[in-house]
């Protein structure tokens, strides 16, 4: 009995060595970057170039792409020895942090400007910064209305409600756009961005486009209209409309979580169009590269009226020097900016409520990357 009962426990712990042995196997071979081995957004790809990346890198830039990267860095870092820390400070943030040489790439939702190039070029040795299109999405407009479900806008009343020309949600202009609805004589709480941003910068594009005469602004990054409220970043611009009764806001559509609806835009199409992924890729498809050389900054078409086509976009480049990279930094944001471009990098904004580029867009930033030096 006793020399059966030290069998048993042999067998037992064997059989537990195994086990164990094979969950390390399985930990080891897991490509999901998450430790449990549980499933993320997607697997770590298995086919991600390292080269000889290591260390730390430090960005900053736009929050619009902030869950992108951090999708990205998630299925990055699982599969190369690098640490990507971004701050995600704004678009205006960024473009200043690698104008001052402060990290080796940086986001942003504007393409450089001329002076900002000028600048880049003081810490690109012998280059220049230059605009890689790689995130794209609709910039939804967000709002909290009790009572009402689904609400339709133009861009005329989009920009009469954020320059504080229509105050009322039962005003006239928003009633014959939404006969069905219930609006209340409720206030209008319009919510913008306190920081520079290129969300910002591309909200205004597409009222100046498309409404010029009740948004009589130069845009920009800066907010420039009539009365509302600020608050810091898309993050703390969706906080607010979430908690505010009466609240309309404008952020990324990745923001638009826990409840928060979105408005549907009467383009003048033959009905008005949601803002969702498919119908923001429709929209970028019409853009064109006007950057040159290695720039690949695009020109959008705010005033599309294809049908589905969701006119309310903004892309997100990442910004690095096409030469005169840091040696100690080139490696690991080269291979970076190489995952973000592929396939799989492409794959995983669609699951996370951004567009990927159009083929022809991508496959140029594709051959860019691999010329940065």
């Amino acid at each position: 009995m006793k020399l059966q009962r030290m069998n048993r426990r042999a067998l037992a712990l064997g059989a537990l060595a195994v086990s164990g042995a094979l969950a390390l196997t399985a930990c080891g071979s897991d490509e999901t970057g998450n430790p449990d081995g549980g499933s993320s957004n997607a697997a770590a790809p298995s086919n991600i170039k390292c080269d000889d990346a290591s260390g730390q890198v430090l960005s900053d830039g736009s929050s619009a792409q902030k869950n992108a990267v951090d999708a990205w860095v998630k299925q990055f870092s699982a599969a190369c020895k690098v640490e990507i820390n971004y701050k995600a400070g704004g678009s205006g943030a960024g473009v200043t942090a690698f104008t001052q040489g402060q990290v080796p790439w940086a986001g942003s939702d504007s393409a450089l400007k001329p002076d900002e190039v000028a600048a880049s070029k003081k810490i690109c040795s012998g280059g220049q910064g230059i605009d890689l299109p790689m995130v794209g999405g609709p910039i939804a407009v967000g709002y909290n209305v009790p009572g009402v479900d689904k609400l339709v806008l133009d861009s005329a009343t989009i920009a009469k409600i954020f320059d504080s020309k229509i105050t009322k949600w039962n005003d006239p202009a928003i009633a014959k756009l939404n006969p069905d609805a219930k609006l209340p004589d409720l206030k209008i709480q319009a919510f913008h961005r306190s920081d520079e941003s290129g969300t910002t910068d591309n909200f205004t594009k597409y009222l100046i486009a498309t409404a010029k005469k009740d948004f009589p602004y130069e845009g920009g990054k800066a907010w420039q209209a009539k009365g509302g409220q600020s608050a810091p970043q898309s993050s703390g611009v969706a906080a607010q409309v979430k908690q505010t009764a009466g609240a309309i806001g404008y952020f990324e559509l990745s923001y638009a979580k826990d409840g928060i609806k979105t408005v549907a835009i009467d383009t003048g199409a033959a009905k008005p169009v949601d803002a969702t992924v498919e119908n923001a890729t429709k929209a970028i498809s019409e853009a064109k590269v006007v950057g040159t050389g290695k720039d690949l900054a695009l020109q959008l078409n705010y005033g599309t009226k294809a049908e589905g086509a969701y006119p309310m976009v903004l892309v997100t480049y990442e910004i690095a020097c096409d030469k005169g990279n840091k040696a100690e930094t080139l490696p690991a944001v080269k291979a970076f900016l190489r995952y973000a471009a592929s396939e799989d990098g492409q794959k995983i904004l669609a699951e996370n409520d951004y567009a990927p580029m159009p083929e022809e867009i991508i496959t140029k930033v594709r051959e860019t990357v691999e010329s940065l030096s």
